[in-house]
Formats: C-alpha cells, sequence, structure tokens
C-alpha cells in the first residue's frame, strides 16, 4: 500500500500534480531557474516564474515545454524531479507511479521523450494518457456511455478538441494555440500600436484582468508600464479589452476553424448528441472572458465552461490512475 500514485498535467504554462484521495497538491508555474556558470537548477515553479525578464547574464529563467511538449529534457527531467520530490515527500522507501497528461497530436518520439523524464525523474512506472480523455473524466463527463459527448481543453500551449463515445476518442483535432500565443499577440500588439515594450507577465496580466474574446459593452481599463520603443525610458500608459479582443483575432479563428473542422469529422449520430449536450470548456485559457459564448455563435453549438476548468486535466488523471484497468485503451504505459 505504500507505492504510491502521482497524476501530473505537464502543462506549458502550469504544471499540476495529483495525489489520489488528496485532490490537487501543487499548482505552479513550469519555469525553471538554471544557472549557465555550472548547469545547476536554482528554482523551480513560482519562485523562478518570479525571475522571468529580471535575470543578469548568469542565470537565465526559461519554460522547458513549448506547445505542449519537450523542448528541454534535461531541464523538463530536473522540474519533474522536483514536483515528484514535492509531491511524496523527502524521504521515498517506494518510488511512486506517474500518469503524465500530454496533448493528443504529440508524436512518437515526444511521447517517449515524456516517459523517459519521467522514469529518469524518480518514477517506478511511467503512463501517458491523452488530455481531451482526462480532461473530460475532470469535467465529469460520462465518457464511458454510449453516447457523443465533446470537449474543447485550452491550455497554455494546446488546444485539444475531441468528440468522445464509449470511452474513447472519435474524432479529434490538436492545434498549437493556446494562452502563451495569446500573450505574445498581445504584446505584439501594444509595440505596434502604442510604440510600447512590455515583458511575458505584464502581457499575461493584461489578458487575465481586461482579456475578452469578444468586445465588450463597457470597455474595461488597465493601466501598464513598459519601455518606450522610440526614446527607451520607461513609459505608463493605458490599454482597454477592445485591444486585446484585436490582438488576438488570428489565434481565436485558428482555434474556431479547428472546432469546426472536428465538429465536421464527427457521425451524425455523435453530432446530434453534442448537438444535444453542448461542448465543455476546459483549461486554463477558456477563462477568457466571453470565450464561451463567441465558440457558441461560431459553430450554432451550446458551450458551457467546466468547473474549475484549469484543474480538469490534473482531476482526471488522477482518476485515470486509480482506474487503471478502466482506462487502458487510452493509456500508453512504460
Amino acid at each position: 500500500m505504500f507505492i504510491k500514485k502521482i497524476g501530473i498535467d505537464l502543462g506549458t504554462t502550469t504544471v499540476l500534480v495529483y495525489l489520489p484521495k488528496r485532490g490537487v497538491i501543487i499548482n505552479e508555474p513550469s519555469v525553471v531557474a538554471i544557472s549557465k556558470i555550472d548547469k545547476k537548477v536554482l528554482a523551480v515553479g513560482r519562485e523562478a516564474k518570479e525571475m522571468i525578464g529580471r535575470t543578469p547574464d548568469s542565470i537565465v529563467a526559461r519554460r522547458p515545454l513549448k506547445d505542449g511538449v519537450i523542448a528541454d529534457y534535461r531541464t523538463t527531467e530536473a522540474m519533474l524531479r522536483y514536483f515528484i520530490n514535492k509531491a511524496v515527500g523527502g524521504i521515498r522507501i517506494f518510488r511512486p507511479e506517474v500518469m503524465v497528461a500530454v496533448p493528443g497530436g504529440i508524436t512518437s518520439t515526444e511521447r517517449r521523450a515524456v516517459i523517459d523524464a519521467t522514469l529518469a525523474a524518480g518514477a517506478r512506472a511511467a503512463y501517458i494518457i491523452k488530455e481531451p480523455i482526462v480532461a473530460a473524466i475532470g469535467a465529469n463527463i460520462p465518457i464511458g456511455s454510449p453516447s457523443g459527448h465533446m470537449i474543447i481543453d485550452i491550455g497554455g500551449g494546446t488546444s485539444e478538441m475531441a468528440v468522445l463515445s464509449l470511452g474513447g476518442i472519435v474524432a479529434s483535432e490538436s492545434i498549437r494555440i493556446g494562452g502563451v500565443k495569446f500573450d505574445h499577440a498581445i504584446s505584439e500588439f501594444v509595440r505596434r500600436k502604442y510604440g510600447l515594450a512590455i515583458g511575458e507577465r505584464t502581457s499575461e496580466d493584461i489578458k487575465i484582468r481586461i482579456g475578452s474574446a469578444m468586445y465588450l459593452p463597457e470597455k474595461l481599463v488597465m493601466e501598464i508600464k513598459g519601455r518606450d520603443m522610440v526614446t527607451g525610458l520607461p513609459k505608463i500608459l493605458e490599454v482597454t479589452s477592445d485591444d486585446v479582443t484585436e490582438a488576438i483575432q488570428n489565434e481565436l479563428e485558428g482555434i474556431i476553424a479547428t472546432v469546426k473542422d472536428v465538429l465536421h469529422k464527427t457521425p451524425p449520430e455523435l453530432s446530434a448528441d453534442v448537438m444535444e449536450k453542448g461542448i465543455v470548456l476546459s483549461g486554463g485559457s477558456s477563462q477568457l472572458r466571453n470565450l464561451d459564448q463567441l465558440i457558441s455563435e461560431a459553430t450554432g453549438v451550446p458551450v458551457y465552461v467546466a468547473e474549475d476548468p484549469q484543474l480538469c486535466v490534473a482531476k482526471g488523471t488522477g482518476v485515470a490512475l486509480e482506474n487503471l484497468e478502466a482506462y487502458k485503451r487510452s493509456i500508453f504505459t512504460s
């Protein structure tokens, strides 16, 4: 009974760790700060995120995952080891079994990298499961029933769309658009329109505080600080929710086109089910104001945001890990 099971939502922007019977116990940014001199890991998670854009030449703070997959293997392994140790506690008699949620569209090589990094970080066994399945489980969708359910999981690096029935994926698409692309689009827009250079954290702050997928009847306004592109001096100015909506238009169009694509590939019987039950939104970036309304208007299908959308994948991973046999078909194992 001593062997612990851990579910990990290994996201581009956030790592969530789930322990059965305890729920989500870790919710931290997937950022690692490394010393360039001796390649030592100086900080992981929240502490490392505080360093982004503020480090001297000798330190680099970076996200080891890009578009939902491992971009830097060594750093990912160090980050996984840190979170596994934090979840299990310092003294370990038995190595834990770990299940990691990955984007539906990753290649076999990328999948292998996740398994290898998890085992190297101290797991006794590593399991991989596709994000749309665990997001649906975490959103309390009865995926085992013989009717169609559609889930859209919008995370930091990717957006996953899938129609599920009888515990498996019937039609799905994975697109590398998520919260990070939104942030990048906002900083580019502010640079072009106002001639102000802002950092990654500021653009994320703008998105969370005043961002909207549709133009609002009453604009939200926020004061931001950055560097004037002409004078090179610090400057303060105001941006509005309309600026954010305009900035992320291309990204939103990409998501909607992919949703329509999945609906187009769905068998007619399941399409009728989806129309009746609606589409469920999960993932941290699904909390963008009016995103559900925008997708609903574009597709003609009702859209609902799941309860605790950011935790759906982590919760689902934990449930799948507790019921390994039941989800055998959906799991890649090592």
